[in-house]
């Protein structure tokens, strides 16, 4: 198992600004950081690369689809290549950074709906983008675990079967679904079996609490998810995301109208603790 927490608990976009933290995540045990991969260049991520390695951190990363003209389910072939093109550029990036897990809703611009459930002309083509990304994803080394985002949010998918009904109907060794304790806290009937139905295409998982404060001091049952995901055989990513009002611009984004931790200190240390604490008793 690797530990690791989302740099959207500081910022949107990793600057040097930021590197000081990667170095206090280091010293109190953390072996890898999420960095959110909304814009900027390529060349960008190598001094961030560098700083990694400085602190001897790996990483995962996240994105979403920025607007419609790159939505991998429209019917605007337009936009669906605007996606295969956005995606590209995150691999890209990816594989700059040494990343490991790329994940996120990336198969439609967030908070958009259509009324209706997602179609099946809607994942026939967002098959069809995701299958070309996963060919370019391989070549870089990188996993590809779709998030299933709650009912408001998005529509497309929502449950974690959802998910990974989708992932198998992708059909690539390097695409999976991703399992949130905060999504799955709103959505799931049952949020520890569906872990246990769908273990073999969980790539990543984020450790979320069911406010976005510090993990283990809400009511996510942490105890038998880590017991189903190591009865599963996951050994990988166990990534913190939370988030705060330190940005008030991410703030706004992610509908954090309170503080929802102490400090990104108690989030981080607190989270780390539960975390190791959890998973070796879920052994």
């Amino acid at each position: 198992m690797k530990t690791g927490i989302n740099l959207l608990l500081w910022t949107p976009s990793v600057t040097e600004e930021q590197f000081d933290v990667l170095e206090k995540l280091k010293a109190i045990g953390y072996d890898g950081v999420e960095v959110p991969l909304f814009g900027g260049e390529v060349d960008h991520y190598r001094k961030v690369a560098a700083a990694l390695r400085d602190n001897g951190l790996a990483c995962t990363t996240c994105t979403v689809m920025p607007d419609e003209e790159h939505n991998p389910i429209s019917a605007d072939p337009k936009h669906r290549q605007g996606a295969v093109d956005y995606l590209k550029w995150v691999i890209d990036c990816n594989a700059v950074l040494g990343s490991e897990v790329l994940c996120g809703p990336f198969y439609q611009p967030l908070g958009t709906f259509s009324g209706e459930p997602p179609t099946e002309e809607e994942k026939d083509r967002a098959v069809e983008v995701h299958r070309e990304v996963a060919d370019y994803a391989q070549q870089a080394n990188v996993q590809l675990a779709v998030e299933c985002l709650n009912r408001f949010e998005c529509y497309f998918l929502n449950t974690l079967d959802d998910g990974a009904a989708y992932a198998r109907k992708v059909n690539h060794p390097n695409f999976g679904v991703m399992y949130d304790s905060f999504h799955a806290n709103i959505e799931e009937k049952d949020p520890v079996g569906c872990i246990t139905k769908n273990i073999d295409m969980i790539r990543h998982v984020h450790v979320s609490s069911n406010d976005r404060g510090t993990p283990g001091k809400g009511h996510i049952p942490f105890d038998r998810i880590f017991q189903a995901l190591r009865a599963g055989g996951y050994d990988q990513w166990l990534t913190i995301e939370a988030f705060g009002r330190s940005l008030p611009e991410l703030a706004a984004t992610t509908c954090v109208w309170r503080d929802l931790s102490a400090s990104p200190e108690e989030c981080y240390r607190e989270g780390l603790k539960m975390i190791n604490a959890t998973w070796d008793a879920a052994a």
